[in-house]
């Protein structure tokens, strides 16, 4: 029997074959928290009857049901390639470095047609019987990453689903040993691509992907439900970068519109040989939208650098995971 709150909470995922339909989730994930809730669009029937005063309740009918919501957590070393994968749509496979036990995810940003994910939730009851919610047709539809002076390495992943299921069976949580990434482990690079620098003053990063997606297609003959979202835009990347004002570098790129390439990086322990834990944002290029150095006062001066992600020609944005794991 579970805690009755939400200390007895688990939240499991897995890669579904085709859209909307059930796969057994296999990851079990560690989460701050989650707002993943079903929608449903009712119709009324309200015909004029001699003296009926109040709509027939068994005249109110469902006309079209979707589900959506996020899910907050720490980025860790075990269990992010999933999430990932439908995040940037291309790459991922894991890949073995030399014969250590170390394998490198690269996550390409692709269209993410096909990549779709389960979703279930255990909520418990203040008994301690854990409810079950498994949530269909998940697609991510952004994901904003964040890290702080002294704080770990967050993320939100906002999802679109096609629809909550309470018939299935909750699965059995189990989770690895893993530890989360953190400030500590943090650097910043800029610079010509793959010849980027080091930045220092740098105290807080935050950098959101965007993925449009076409999130009502619901057609006749289809059940009330959607059928798998499609990207119906430019996806959008951006980001901020709080600082103390020890260098111009990216002041000099507001005042000249130029370019760089951003690195964002996470190392963590060693795995094997040379390899080690990590997670990395690759951007080729961005474009500095805002960089106020002011003073207000006797303190150090601290610009918060606001950035867009754009594309350079030839390079995709990418996030790089390097881990234990074999599988996404």
């Amino acid at each position: 029997m579970a805690i009755g709150s939400g200390l007895g909470a688990q939240l499991s995922i897995g890669a579904e074959s085709s859209y909307g339909t059930y796969a057994a989730p296999s990851k079990h994930l560690e989460f701050t928290k989650e707002s993943l809730v079903l929608k449903k669009t009712t119709a009324q029937s309200a015909g004029i009857a001699s003296n009926r005063l109040l709509p027939l309740a068994g005249r109110r009918v469902v006309t079209q049901r979707e589900a959506n919501g996020s899910v907050d957590m720490e980025v860790t070393n075990k269990g992010m390639g999933l999430l990932l994968n439908c995040l940037m749509g291309g790459g991922g496979t894991p890949q073995q470095q030399a014969s250590s036990t170390a394998y490198l995810q690269t996550h390409t940003l692709a269209d993410t047609a096909g990549k779709s994910l389960v979703i279930q939730k255990g909520v418990p009851l203040t008994t301690g019987v854990v409810t079950d919610k498994t949530f269909l047709g998940c697609k991510v539809t952004s994901a904003e990453f964040s890290c702080e002076q002294g704080g770990m390495l967050t993320a939100s992943f906002e999802v679109d689903s096609k629809d909550c299921d309470e018939t299935q069976t909750l699965v059995v949580a189990s989770y690895p040993a893993m530890s989360p990434f953190h400030f500590g482990q943090m650097a910043v690079k800029a610079g010509t691509y793959a010849s980027e620098t080091a930045l220092d003053g740098i105290r807080k990063v935050s950098i959101k992907f965007e993925r449009p997606q076409a999130v009502d297609r619901f057609y006749a003959g289809q059940a009330g439900l959607k059928k798998e979202p499609l990207s119906n835009d430019q996806v959008k990347i951006t980001g901020s970068i709080d600082m103390d004002y020890v260098a111009t570098t990216l002041d000099d790129l507001h005042t000249s519109d130029g370019g760089t390439s951003l690195v964002w990086e996470f190392l963590g322990p060693i795995i094997a040989s040379t390899y080690v834990e990590t997670f990395r944002i690759k951007l080729p290029v961005i474009k500095i939208d805002e960089a106020p150095p002011t003073v207000e006062g006797f303190e150090v001066v601290k610009p918060t650098i606001s950035f867009t992600g754009l594309f350079d020609g030839t390079n995709q944005p990418s996030i790089e995971y390097m881990s234990t794991d074999t599988t996404l």
